[in-house]
């Protein structure tokens, strides 16, 4: 049983298996990502969010999935490809995902203890987590990356 998002196994686009303990001390925003959605534009305020936070701590964190509409269909190498020529991402990208089958570990820990708790709705949902590894909020795929809720929140987990 998992004691902590920190204890976490995920797999970087890479292929290379380490834990979100990578990212001890800091605030986490892990967002379900997917190229072919009608939210994929989220990718610019993504990176916006990253370019402006990063440096106070924040690590945006992607794990494309396919599961949602199967709207993240190609390798982990052309969703890179894609993230990166399109919208000049720079956030780390993981591995693709299961989240409605063969759900990631990751995503069963996420969608357990989260406020509400229950099932991932479709891509560019997002969890905040704080520093200590608590989850400090939940934001469904309609809030944009540059949404009061979402950039209050994020500010208020990095002060």
């Amino acid at each position: 049983m998992t004691q902590s998002i920190h204890d976490i196994a995920v797999t970087t686009a890479s292929g290379e298996t380490t834990t979100l303990g990578a990212y001890k001390g800091k605030a986490l925003l892990i967002i379900n990502v997917a190229s072919k959605c009608g939210f994929t534009n989220q990718y610019a305020g993504l990176q916006s969010l990253h370019e402006k936070y990063k440096d106070q701590g924040l690590a945006v964190l992607a794990f494309p999935c396919n599961d949602f509409g199967g709207q993240e269909p190609g390798t982990i190498e052309e969703v890179q490809q894609f993230c990166s020529t399109t919208y000049g991402v720079t956030f780390d990208l993981f591995d693709k995902v299961g989240i409605l089958e063969n759900t990631h570990p990751l995503y069963q820990y996420l969608t357990a203890h989260a406020e509400p708790s229950g099932q991932v709705q479709w891509n560019f949902e997002k969890f905040l987590i704080g520093k200590d590894g608590a989850i400090l909020g939940r934001f469904g795929s309609r809030v944009k990356p540059d949404d009061a809720e979402l950039t209050d929140a994020i500010e208020a987990a990095l002060a």
